[in-house]
């Protein structure tokens, strides 16, 4: 059975534990394969929120790929995905997939998920938000597989931890991009 591929890029906004959670919560779904790849600034932040090294952090992927390596798979079309997760996902980032700048595989890989019109997914990290930020999210959510994802606590999943927030949001994260996870408290 061949696996479906989706794509996990962290960049250089707070949040590097929700892309950790996410990625757990992938493993647990044998039919994914996961395919990262992270911006330096996204390296920068995984070192001062996570206790894991770049390394360990990169393990928790299938495939990790450089940044620069602007002709690695991912940046291709015909190199078929489910989507992309962008998480955290900075202003810098939502600048560069609105206006199409690929100057770095990350953002490359992004415009390939828009013109392929796949699933992309951008849990976007900012406070607050400029016009500049709002005229960007505005944008791209008119695109019709574009979704914005602030990762906004939800409190009536009685969190008692980070932990069970990040859980929650991870799990709110995969549900955009189709994918259920074990332990979601939906609103009853």
């Amino acid at each position: 059975m061949e696996r479906k591929r989706i794509v996990v890029a962290v960049s250089g906004a707070s949040g590097a534990p929700l892309a950790v959670a996410c990625m757990k919560q992938l493993q647990k779904h044998t039919d994914y394969e996961i395919h990262l790849v992270i911006s330096r600034g996204g390296e920068e932040t995984i070192r001062h929120e996570t206790d894991l090294t770049l390394e360990e952090f990169k393990s928790l992927a299938h495939v990790s790929y450089d940044n620069k390596n602007i002709g690695a798979s991912i940046a291709s079309g015909t190199y078929e995905t489910e989507g992309m997760i962008v998480v955290p996902c900075s202003m810098k980032t939502v600048a560069g997939i609105c206006s199409g700048y690929s100057d770095n595989l990350l953002l490359r890989a992004a415009d390939v998920t828009v013109k392929e019109r796949r699933k992309l997914i951008l849990v976007a990290r900012e406070t607050p938000l400029s016009p500049i930020h709002l005229r960007n999210m505005e944008y791209l959510s008119r695109l019709q597989n574009v979704v914005i994802l602030p990762p906004v606590i939800s409190y009536y999943s009685k969190p008692k931890s980070l932990e069970d927030i990040n859980h929650h949001i991870a799990g709110k994260i995969l549900d955009a991009a189709g994918i259920k996870i074990e332990g979601f408290k939906r609103w009853e």
